[in-house]
């Protein structure tokens, strides 16, 4: 990077270059001003040794990216992290009054969670495996016990594997088919790239075993004595899948590589264990091979079906059939096929029950003679049971609250007469329920989460509609104290309070009306939280995301969301003084276009590590994620979508208007979303903005996009967010 230019501009308040010590023992009172001086061109279209796409433009557009020096792919450069840090210090300073309320919040948070703790446990071979907290530790530990005996053995223990470590992420953790090993993964900065450990449980010795630098799945074969895993490339894409041979100290072995940049690659075990499937894919297509474990050791990969454009399927087994959930035959909400795994030719294929297009169709799960679908009707989630023998299909119904979700839980055992699944609402906070596959009115709840200091009776829940700018109904979810300004039906006499509204709306990735333990510090201070399910989710069915919500109809995403705001406001359920939004990730891109679109509606924003830098970062196939991604946004390298997607691009369209309060949240190690991209939009926002209202970058310097993996850590960072929102909308005083 440029390590020989000037990173620092002296701003009016002449605080220039200060050292760190320097900075440290006075109050920060000016915010720290980015050089321009750093800055480079980027191009748009074909570029020498480049992937840009199939059809770049040529000639290429060229333009001019002031901050682009910010961008330090080893994370290392020593004038960014200062610039980093001095935005750190600029935000403590500025945040310096909220002290005493982040302290109370923290104390709220914490008494709504119970420290000490013990998972669910779920049945698998002669076991049940579950992972407990133990108050004043940061971290799970993870255990097992004999089926009917109280004797527990301790798998492993986060607590001393993180210990000395600024952040310890678990990946995942498998004991192998005959429960005498466990394999795990550990990320050690939040890059998500992860190594993979294994300890021998009745000697309790690590065995040495190297793998490479991998994901974070590992999957164990017929027996123990091999795993297999997947590496990634450069870009941080998963490509490359290996067979790793337990006492064999050669070169682990190659199985499959994923060539094209456009797919990205995982790997799984069907719940039968008689096949590890290796799927590629990006958002529009898929392609499946698979290994037959019941082979005699030839583990060599078989193509299920080659990749055709637009077709997608996922895969799974039971007896002599493979069951796919597929949009096939235009099935946009798609439907489920099978086929013999002897023949898997796509004349081969045939519908298991005849296509409803009104539900949708997410995946399923084989039992041993079952099958449990999961999908949505009329914008819930929703779950089936088809008996294969009597060819009927029972939806599980009985749930107590009318807003709420549902979702497959831990099932490990194929031959089994139940299947696990977890059920909340904005008010309910987590059950779980083994259900009978035999009768789907039977449902047993296995265990409801405590959340201490909280009494369900006092809050409520509903859904609400706004109508979008072409006319469309967006749903949203809504919770609420009871006696609280919401809970007035009558917009007349209704007086507006305040309000969080949080939406994501990407992906086709659904904004559930999840129980959020953190929003109960807000539900008892007065405000009211709406989660609003907008296009580019697939919340209404698959076609809310793939004809309405991407590509060229991505703006559809944000206008639903102003939208939603509008009818809140309307219905004077709140109004612009006390609307805080809020939004992560590609959640955070969506908050960096309203504001440039209608800053005037909100009073404060949280984006958290958001992806605001949409034109650099997709036309760039080194950054990660970008080249999977051009199934999402579109190429920007291509004439098709570069001027759509400039209108719309957070960091390209900063302008010289008010904005509203801002706290934006980033990672130095998030793979994800670059620290950069949040750097550089409130270095721009803050030379173009023409209002005094707070804007603030808070950049966690050891860990990526999830936050801390520490949970008291994760905590207090969470309460300085609450904090920050209470102060804006006027909840700041303590009570």
């Amino acid at each position: 990077m440029l390590s020989a230019v000037t990173f620092f501009a002296a701003s009016s308040a002449g605080l220039g270059v200060l050292s760190r010590r320097s900075r440290r023992y006075c109050q920060v009172k000016s915010p720290p001003v980015a050089s321009i001086t750093g800055g480079r061109d980027v191009t748009f279209g074909v570029k020498d040794g480049e992937n840009r796409g199939s059809v770049p433009m040529n000639p290429p557009k060229v333009s001019f990216d002031p901050y682009f020096w910010m961008r330090d792919d080893d994370r290392k450069n020593p004038q960014v992290i200062e610039y980093l840090n001095s935005e750190n210090e600029y935000c403590a300073s500025k945040t310096k009054h909220l002290d005493a309320l982040k302290a109370h919040v923290y104390t709220d948070l914490l008494g709504h969670v119970k420290e000490t703790d013990e998972s669910v446990p779920y049945p698998y071979g002669a076991f049940e495996y579950y992972s407990r907290t133990i108050k004043g530790e940061s971290y799970r530990i993870y255990c097992r016990r004999k089926k009917g005996s109280k004797n527990e053995e301790v798998l492993l223990d986060m607590n001393v594997e993180a210990k000395g470590k600024k952040h310890c992420d678990l990946g995942g953790i498998k004991p192998s088919p005959d429960h005498r090993i466990i394999g795990y993964t550990l990320d050690e900065n939040g890059y998500e790239t992860y190594k993979a450990k294994f300890k021998n449980l009745e000697t309790g010795e690590l065995l040495n075993e190297q793998l490479l630098d991998q994901t974070s799945s590992l999957v164990w074969g017929k027996d123990n004595s091999v795993v297999f895993y997947a590496t990634q490339d450069e870009s941080h894409r998963p490509y490359r899948l290996y067979m790793h041979t337990f006492g064999d100290e050669g070169p682990d072995q190659l199985l499959h590589e994923e060539l094209d940049e456009e797919y990205w690659m995982g790997f799984y075990k069907t719940l039968s264990g008689r096949f590890v499937i290796c799927e590629a894919g990006n958002a529009e297509s898929s392609e499946f091979h698979y290994i037959d474990l019941d082979s005699g050791g030839d583990y060599s990969l078989k193509l299920f079906h080659p990749r055709e454009a637009k077709l997608r399927y996922d895969l799974d087994h039971r007896n002599d059939l493979f069951y796919m959930v597929t949009n096939a035959d235009g099935a946009i909400n798609q439907k489920i096929m099978v086929t013999p795994i002897t023949d898997t030719a796509r004349s081969s294929w045939s519908d298991l029950v005849k296509y409803n297009p009104k539900i949708y169709t997410e995946s399923l799960i084989c039992f041993k003679d079952f099958i449990v679908v999961e999908g949505r009707e009329g914008g819930f989630s929703a779950h089936w049971i088809f008996n294969p023998k009597s060819k009927v299909m029972q939806k599980i119904t009985g749930y107590p609250d009318p807003v709420s979700k549902s979702e497959i839980g831990v099932n490990r055992e194929y031959d089994t007469t139940c299947v696990r699944i977890l059920y909340e609402s904005m008010v309910t906070p987590t059950c779980t329920y083994d259900v009978d596959l035999r009768d789907s009115s039977k449902k047993n709840l296995v265990h409801q989460k405590e959340i201490p200091n909280y009494d369900q009776t006092q809050y409520k829940c509903k859904r609400i509609t706004a109508k979008g700018h072409d006319g469309t109904e967006i749903p949203m979810a809504m919770v609420f104290k009871k006696g609280s300004f919401a809970d007035n039906d009558n917009k007349a006499t209704r007086k507006p309070g305040p309000m969080l509204l949080d939406a994501y709306g990407s992906y086709g990735i659904c904004s559930e009306p999840d129980f959020v333990a953190s929003f109960i510090t807000l539900l008892d201070r007065g405000m009211v939280v709406c989660v609003a399910q907008i296009r580019g989710g697939s919340e209404m069915g698959r076609s809310w995301y793939e004809d309405e919500g991407k590509y060229l109809k991505k703006k559809n995403t944000f206008k639903d969301f102003i939208s939603c705001a509008e009818h809140l406001t309307h219905e004077n359920y709140t109004n612009s003084e006390q609307l805080a939004i809020t939004g992560r990730s590609a959640g955070g891109l969506l908050m960096g276009a309203v504001v440039n679109m209608a800053p005037h509606m909100f009073k404060c924003v949280v984006a958290g590590v958001p992806f605001v830098d949409l034109m650099n970062t997709m036309c760039d196939p080194s950054i990660p994620l970008t080249t999977l991604e051009w199934t999402e946004w579109g190429n920007p390298n291509e004439e098709k979508y570069y001027q759509y997607m400039l209108e719309y691009s957070p960091y390209d369209n900063v302008t010289a208007q008010k904005y509203p309060a801002m706290l934006v949240l980033a990672g130095l190690y998030d793979p994800r979303v670059a620290y950069w991209e949040p750097a550089k939009w409130v270095a721009r926002l803050r030379t173009r903005k023409t209002d005094d209202n707070l804007l603030l970058l808070k950049t966690d310097m050891v860990s990526g996009h999830f936050s801390a993996s520490d949970r008291y850590k994760y905590y207090r960072e969470k309460s300085f967010e609450l904090a920050f929102i209470l102060d804006q909308v006027g909840l700041g005083t303590l009570k």
